[in-house]
């Protein structure tokens, strides 16, 4: 039985699906400026299985997924190692692009909306930006097709 307080913070959302009484998580993050949302994921031990996958505004501008942002940021790898806790790693999309459109010409396009999902996943590696799906967001949606099987 899934615990309500399992993760408890207002920029993490969980959706839990059943089937044959086997849950499975879906993690939507939103991490402000000042890494809150990450902070809480690495400073509470959280003992999760099922996760299928994690996504969200992660606010991480970082050249392992940005080409266009020749820098690293200190946040990182206490998102990867999040990832790797619950045995995710970071997907690639099919159609690789930014995910947040700036508003205003002084600022550049970037990739801080990113999907984790286990590897052994067939959704791993094949989701998609839909960056005509973004108005009136900022940020375009992204959309993948999951594998979900019960714990056998």
């Amino acid at each position: 039985m899934l615990q309500r307080d399992i993760i408890n913070h207002w920029d993490i959302n969980i959706t839990s699906l059943t089937i044959n009484n086997s849950p499975s998580l879906l993690l939507n993050v939103y991490s402000d400026k000042s890494q809150t949302a990450i902070t809480h994921l690495r400073d509470h031990e959280i003992n999760v299985d099922r996760i299928l996958v994690m996504a969200g505004n992660f606010n991480i501008r970082d050249g392992d997924w940005d080409p266009s942002f020749p820098h690293h940021s200190i946040h990182t790898s206490d998102l990867l190692i999040i990832a790797d806790l619950f045995d995710l790693d970071l997907s690639t999309p099919i159609n690789p692009g930014p995910t947040r459109f700036a508003d205003n010409n002084n600022s550049s396009n970037s990739v801080i909306d990113l999907m984790f999902i286990n590897p052994l996943n067939s959704g791993f590696n094949n989701h998609q930006i839909l960056q005509n799906k973004r108005l009136p967001s900022d940020h375009a949606p992204l959309f993948v097709e999951l594998q979900i099987t019960p714990v056998s």
